[in-house]
């Protein structure tokens, strides 16, 4: 049977970059401050897959992946270490190792948890690589560590939650906030986002729909909404159904946003080919790491599209900074229960962490509690 063959080990660096020794993927489910509501379901916990790369040279890359749901973590988590053991042994380059592994897939393809899986070993490949060559990502990619606008993430809570959350924010420094809707009446939509607006004043509302539309009524609801002074309305249907965004984005002035459910730079490219959003929002995961961002990217500057990441806001704030179009950061503390410190927010903007790699540090003892 054909199978690519991956670049050759060797006992010795390649031009002083050290072998890779030892990769430990663990799953872990980690507790939220709050349940997280939508309109097409609840989180209550984050399932998360941890990714540890040792080098001969002394370092460790690390990186996480958000499962969703807690159903699939065992799953994540055993491929993820299955397609791990194809690196033990070889020269830490990542574009090189990622090019190679995605080679394996070809014929059974990746999307989904392989794609996952992936995206979770090329992330934890570039911070090993940015901490031999003692460099934060942003610096390692020609970059600079700037602040970067955020916003708060909210769920869909109800009126009186929105605006006590949102206003919580914006007491905070931040000068957004984003909330989920999508309730059974229209009405309720109307009157959240109105008291939410009222509250926050000047401050920038987002809103998120979570899929929850079909597509006529997602047209009705968003062209009501055309006058409320929304920055963005997020993914009103299906995020599969590029045709259907199209309509809405067709039918509406309020920017429509996509990108977090979309599948590596490709979905990325087709989704602005046929006018299906506005803004593009790309989730580190789905899109394929560090290095599916930066070709998303680029993609997107070629046509001028505004870009914000989709939560993962440790790396993103290294990528965010050496993307042209870039807009918001989303601030949502997902892994902080096993993090030794969270990336701070400070005047409702974040900044890359300065410290070789991307900052992330594992608090193992909370770890040690959270193990799946």
């Amino acid at each position: 049977m054909y199978q690519p063959s991956m670049p050759p080990s060797t006992d010795r660096p390649v031009h002083d970059v050290p072998n890779i020794t030892r990769i430990v993927v663990r799953g872990v489910v980690a507790p939220m401050q709050r349940p997280l509501r939508t309109a097409s379901g609840v989180m209550s916990s984050a399932p998360l897959v941890l990714v540890d790369i040792a080098t001969s040279g002394g370092v460790a890359g690390r990186s996480y992946a958000f499962a969703y749901t807690p159903v699939v973590l065992a799953s994540l988590t055993r491929l993820t270490a299955d397609i791990s053991e194809l690196l033990e042994g070889k020269p830490l380059q990542p574009q090189v190792l990622m090019q190679a592994l995605r080679a394996r897939f070809v014929l059974i393809g990746s999307r989904g948890l392989i794609d996952m899986a992936l995206a979770a070993l090329d992330i934890a490949l570039w911070d090993a690589y940015a901490l031999h060559l003692k460099q934060p990502l942003v610096r390692l990619l020609g970059g600079v560590p700037i602040d970067l606008p955020a916003y708060a993430s909210f769920g869909m809570d109800g009126l009186e939650d929105a605006v006590r959350s949102t206003t919580e924010a914006i007491a905070q420094g931040f000068g957004a906030v984003k909330i989920k809707v999508g309730y059974e009446d229209f009405a309720d939509d109307l009157a959240v986002i109105r008291a939410v607006k009222r509250a926050i004043g000047d401050a920038a509302l987002l809103i998120d729909y979570n899929q929850s539309l079909n597509v006529p009524e997602a047209i009705r609801r968003c062209y009501a909404l055309d006058d409320e002074g929304l920055t963005w309305i997020e993914e009103p249907t299906a995020y599969d159904d590029t045709a259907g965004h199209a309509k809405i984005a067709a039918g509406i002035r309020t920017p429509l946003q996509l990108g977090e459910n979309l599948w590596g730079p490709q979905d990325i490219a087709e989704s602005i080919r046929l006018g299906a959003s506005d803004l593009m929002m790309p989730d580190l995961i789905k899109v394929g790491g560090v290095s599916g961002w930066l070709r998303a990217a680029a993609i997107c500057h070629a046509v001028r599209m505004p870009v914000s990441n989709h939560f993962f806001q440790e790396a993103s704030a290294h990528l965010m900074a050496v993307t042209p179009t870039a807009q918001f950061i989303e601030y949502f503390d997902l892994a902080g229960p096993v993090l030794a410190k969270s990336l701070p927010v400070r005047g409702g903007k974040v900044r890359a962490d300065d410290a070789p790699g991307l900052g992330i540090e594992w608090n193992e003892a909370a770890i040690a509690k959270l193990l799946v």
